[in-house]
């Protein structure tokens, strides 16, 4: 007779970080995004935080701490950057709780389905900057241009994939 398991997809699937790795790779993103762009400037269409968001959301399939890890990640590149403070904070932090949702129902261990899932949120964390700076802010210099962010979101899937695999490396079974 088989024996059935009543073990949840969350408890199979759920991934820990080295405390090192949880802080350090988020902050090598952030630093990149910044520095980047100064060098090559056409950098500056990629979100690498977005990235990190994405990748540490997925690996623990915990809204809170995707919410929390989504909101600290974009509250310091606010920090870095001349956009107003919370901004990206709050963008972030819907987009990591919306990740580590979708990890519960989509296996995002394949490379197809991560590009989509980047490609989308990417696309979905525009929109919430648009809707913040220019409905909350009420910023009307704000604009969304659509070519301009399918771009982005392909460029920011394209870069997730190696760096997903990179940081695969470090991650433990909880």
């Amino acid at each position: 007779m088989a024996e059935h398991s009543y073990t949840s997809r969350r408890e199979l699937d759920q991934y820990g970080f080295h405390p090192a790795v949880t802080i350090l790779a988020p902050l090598a993103c952030i630093l990149l995004q910044v520095m980047l762009p100064k060098v090559v400037p056409w950098l500056g269409i990629l979100d690498l935080p977005l990235i990190a968001t994405i990748f540490f959301a997925v690996s623990r399939r915990s809204q809170i701490a995707g919410t929390v890890t989504g909101t600290l990640i974009g509250l310091f590149q606010d920090g870095l950057t001349n956009h107003p403070f919370g901004v990206n904070g709050i963008a972030k932090g819907v987009v990591g709780y919306i990740a580590a949702s979708i990890g519960f129902a989509v296996d995002l261990e394949n490379p197809i389905n991560r590009v989509i899932a980047v490609f989308t949120l990417s696309l979905l964390q525009s929109g919430l900057l648009y809707v913040i700076a220019h409905g909350l802010l009420g910023d009307m210099t704000y604009r969304l241009a659509p070519l301009h962010e399918l771009l982005r979101a392909a460029l920011n899937a394209a870069v997730a994939i190696p760096v997903f695999f990179l940081l695969d490396r470090f991650r433990t079974r909880e």
